[in-house]
């Protein structure tokens, strides 16, 4: 999903985000490119494709990313820098919100990580479609 150029421009801004580990992740590109293709196309964590490998990684890595504000950090970093992902407009007309979508925060609330990370997804998706 990510290209090598793409995730160059990325990796040291998402390792500038992220909380130290104490063992450094072997499949950080893995997981990232998971978690945006999950935000990309709007699907369930357990419906990841086996190529970005277990889907409770990719899951687990997105909540805990999301509590601490990694995403927000992130995608403030990939606009501060002027880092050229593309763009994308999307129509509101035909989305629908579920009866219950009030917009009453909840305790542990995910959306604003939810919309950082559909906003990046978008992003590099754009780039992706962009002729070179």
């Amino acid at each position: 999903m990510l290209s090598d150029e793409q995730w160059d421009e990325l990796e040291p801004l998402i390792e500038a985000c992220r909380p130290h580990a104490k063992v450094p992740s072997l499949h950080l590109r893995r997981t990232v490119e998971a978690i945006l293709w999950r935000h990309q196309n709007g699907a369930k964590w357990r419906s990841l494709p086996a190529e970005f490998g277990p889907w409770w990684m990719a899951a687990q890595t997105f909540i805990r990313w999301a509590r601490l504000g990694v995403w927000e950090k992130l995608l403030a970093l990939v606009q501060e820098r002027g880092i050229r992902l593309g763009m994308v407009f999307l129509d509101g007309t035909n989305i629908r919100a579920h009866q219950k979508a009030a917009g009453a925060s909840r305790k542990g609330d995910l959306q604003k990580s939810e919309t950082a990370v559909k906003r990046l997804a978008a992003l590099v998706a754009a780039t992706a479609q962009r002729p070179a």
